[in-house]
């Protein structure tokens, strides 16, 4: 392999006749977008098509069996050249990072071999970028900790001490250098949350496969992807089978077999197989549009325990100074004073912070949890109250249809479940999902309708033969609609008394039948309800519009301390301010579009992987996977970034003051000040953005 080579490294990891996957490591400083890598790859001679994944290095190559094989192409894959362009950009911004390194790192080295009149203008001018950084940052900041290290050097420099002013200036610039590296990390990590989309997409015009710029795609349009594809939209399967690798949204390492029905979100990939879709979300609202969205908000939002620090270490900077000149007044050394002014407190406790969140963040996304910034993280470590929906939350929301019953002879059971979803067959909420199912299963006759109304929180509404037909809660039909739900009465309270969820369908103004559906208990719901126990919560409450025989049961079930029940949204907001005023410092978790205020209202709110858009946007974390586990994980991620950041600041405070007090004491010299302060300021830093591993989960048994 050539030294302008793309990549370290390039093994296959799975062929067949025609096909072939590679895993790939590239070289630094060279373009790793999936564009421009599979432009490249697309070039290889007897290939046909590429597929690029940049999260899980692997690329996809689709190629002519009559012109090439795996392994050569393996090969010439190995040996691409690196678009010249790339590399001397790349090495340009490598050279302009550490040329000021360099430089300094060459002064204090060779400044003793020179002539006694060259010392201090070569010393003066390795140090005059710190020095012009600390004037500008005094005439517009003030004293901080910048000029409180231009202080330092000068006078070493006014006492001819070249060897201190050289140390000082090497180690400030590596430490600069050092700290910056790392706080870019933490960026990069969470910009690795990512997802390359494709510029064109295929979809269905009229019976023919066309493909057309990605910012044409429009919600509703039939859009194809095929083996190696990465899926462009979030929407739901229409036909096809295949396995998809979701690891770039979930973490979940294993593929999944989505056939029709299935939900698919937009940068996962389409390992075998092919797949029509219908597309519910596209371009910048989709799933990786989103994450992009947090990701900026993220890497600018500061959470008060940053804040905080920032403001214990702007408040610090003058009592260095104040101890600087006393140290001087008392010993009349002003190596002392110079060596005070080495060491602050501001650079680690100004980045220790944002560099844990950060990492913690990432961490967080490839477990399947997206947090919409490190104050999300901060409030949930804090949360010591979780109130929970039930419905697709503590439930599967796997919903079944147990009983169609009718109130009209004229229409049979089948009849009324299909009328139902003739007007809920758009409408992806589990209780419409579960009508749509329940209608396939039967002739599935389908009822000609006007447009369909959605109001929120409560039902559809549409009109069919000229009738107004309603299909939603109790409240709804009966409250809002005035439908008369009195004379089956009888029928109803037993339903309800059955743990049933209940669908009332109106039709020109009478309850034409109820439609009885019921879900089954996450198995992983007692576990994380006990996990979050010794995670620190204090109370768990579960809120929810069903029934309160039904709430009642499942409470008791799952051990939680209390419940509210036949709830409506406003009700759920009410209940949320009202234990916020008690003090409760609360995490909602929540899925529906019912949930979405109180959502809003609360400390933190969690938003499930399946929920209604609006809650996943008005929620501070949002699930990428189907598992109530998550939310324990999350919990867990964020007490132990916050006990990260709290020892992040204990080491600040311990070691800075103890290198502060040695040298205003004159135990340190200039050198070993800059030494020591810059060197626990890396080790800190390395700290807060190091991986900490998972804690083991525990079953759902457990």
């Amino acid at each position: 392999m050539t030294s302008g080579s793309w990549f370290r490294a390039v093994d296959i990891v799975h062929r067949v006749p025609g096909r072939v996957r590679l895993r790939y490591r590239c070289r630094p400083d060279v373009p790793q977008d999936a564009a421009t890598l599979q432009q490249a790859a697309a070039g290889l001679p007897g290939v046909t098509a590429a597929r690029v994944n940049v999260r899980a290095r692997s690329m996809i190559l689709t190629y002519d069996p009559d012109r090439t094989e795996a392994e050569p192409l393996r090969a010439a894959a190995a040996g691409l050249p690196a678009p010249a362009a790339a590399v001397s950009a790349g090495k340009a911004r490598t050279a302009a990072e550490t040329s000021a390194i360099a430089v300094s790192l060459a002064t204090l080295l060779g400044t003793r071999l020179l002539p006694r009149a060259l010392r201090f203008p070569v010393t003066l001018a390795a140090a005059l970028p710190l020095l012009r950084h600390a004037a500008a940052d005094y005439a517009e900041n003030g004293v901080t900790s910048h000029v409180l290290e231009g202080l330092a050097v000068s006078i070493s420099l006014a006492r001819a001490d070249y060897t201190a002013a050289n140390t000082t200036t090497f180690m400030l610039t590596l430490g600069e250098y050092m700290e910056a590296s790392i706080a870019r990390r933490s960026d990069d990590l969470l910009k690795h949350l990512l997802r390359p989309s494709s510029d064109e997409i295929w979809v269905m015009r009229g019976d023919d496969e066309v493909r057309i710029p990605a910012d044409s795609v429009a919600i509703g349009d039939t859009v194809i992807v095929g083996t190696g594809s990465v899926i462009p939209v979030d929407g739901t399967v229409l036909g096809g089978e295949a396995t998809v690798n979701e690891a770039a949204m979930t973490g979940e390492s294993a593929p999944v077999v989505k056939t029709r029905g299935a939900t698919v979100l937009s940068g996962t990939l389409v390992e075998e197989g092919r797949l029509s879709l219908y597309a519910e979300q596209v371009g910048q609202g989709t799933t990786v549009a989103r994450i992009a969205d947090y990701v900026e908000q993220s890497l600018t939002a500061k959470s008060e325990a940053q804040l905080n620090a920032s403001r214990l270490a702007d408040r610090l900077v003058p009592t260095v100074l104040k101890l600087a000149g006393a140290s001087y007044l008392v010993s009349g050394d002003w190596r002392r004073a110079a060596s005070v002014l080495q060491a602050d407190y501001s650079c680690a406790l100004k980045l220790a912070t944002p560099v844990a969140f950060k990492s913690a963040m990432y961490r967080a996304g490839q477990a399947g949890i997206l947090v919409k910034g490190a104050s999300a993280l901060e409030r949930l470590a804090q949360a010591d109250t979780f109130v929970f929906d039930k419905t697709g939350t503590l439930t599967t929301g796997s919903l079944e249809v147990a009983d169609a019953i009718t109130f009209d002879s004229t229409y049979s059971p089948d009849d009324l479940i299909c009328l139902a979803a003739s007007v809920e067959e758009h409408y992806f909420h589990p209780l419409a999902m579960a009508v749509v199912a329940a209608a396939r299963a039967t002739h599935n006759r389908h009822f000609a309708h006007q447009e369909v109304q959605f109001i929120v929180a409560h039902g559809v509404a549409s009109v069919v033969d000229g009738k107004r037909i309603v299909v939603g809660s109790h409240h709804f039909v009966q409250e809002d609609e005035k439908v008369d739900i009195s004379p089956h009465r009888a029928v109803v309270d037993r339903l309800f008394s059955e743990g049933k969820t209940l669908l009332f369908i109106g039709f020109g103004g009478e309850l034409l039948g109820v439609l009885a559906l019921k879900d089954s208990v996450r198995d992983a719901s007692a576990g994380t309800i006990r996990r979050l126990r010794r995670l620190g919560a204090r109370k768990i409450l579960l809120l929810t519009g069903d029934h309160h025989d039904r709430a009642a049961e499942l409470a008791q079930q799952l051990g939680l301390d209390g419940y509210h029940a036949e709830l409506l949204p406003q009700d759920k907001a009410r209940i949320i301010e009202d234990l916020s005023r008690q003090g409760a410092r609360i995490a909602f978790v929540g899925d529906g579009i019912n949930d979405a205020p109180a959502l809003a209202g609360a400390h933190v709110g969690i938003a499930m992987q399946k929920g209604a858009d609006i809650a996943r946007l008005t929620a501070d974390i949002a699930l990428l996977e189907d598992n109530i586990e998550r939310v324990a994980d999350a919990k867990a991620a964020a007490n132990e970034v916050m006990e990260l950041i709290a020892t992040s600041y204990r080491m600040t405070v311990g070691l800075n003051t103890g290198i502060l007090s040695a040298a205003a004491l004159g135990l340190l010299s200039p050198v070993a000040t800059a030494v020591l302060h810059n060197g626990t300021t890396i080790g800190i830093l390395a700290n807060a953005l190091r991986h900490r591993p998972s804690r083991q989960r525990p079953s759902s048994g457990d």
